[in-house]
């Protein structure tokens, strides 16, 4: 875990991300300690990292004056090639 990184924040939440997508290893939430019952998720990623197949991930960046992105990732797919000679 980082401080806030200011400005840089957005980009390491974003390489955060896509290495999410790479490795299927969602980092933990820092002082989740007892989560509500009443939640039902599929995922809820505690104190520990966890395992999961990750197929999209979204990178929220929110600035000082209003300046906000979000950002979706998602694995690269090769799309199949098509025989344009006949």
């Amino acid at each position: 875990m980082t401080g806030h990184l200011i400005g840089a924040a957005g980009g390491i939440e974003a390489v955060a991300s896509i290495q999410a997508i790479r490795t299927g290893w969602v980092h933990p939430n820092l002082n989740l300690e007892n989560p509500e019952d009443t939640v039902d998720v599929g995922i809820l990623v505690g104190s520990q990292k966890e395992r999961c197949e990750v197929k999209v991930a979204l990178s929220n960046s929110f600035g000082f004056g209003g300046h906000n992105s979000s950002i979706l990732f998602a694995p690269f797919k090769e799309l199949p090639s098509s025989s344009s000679s006949k």
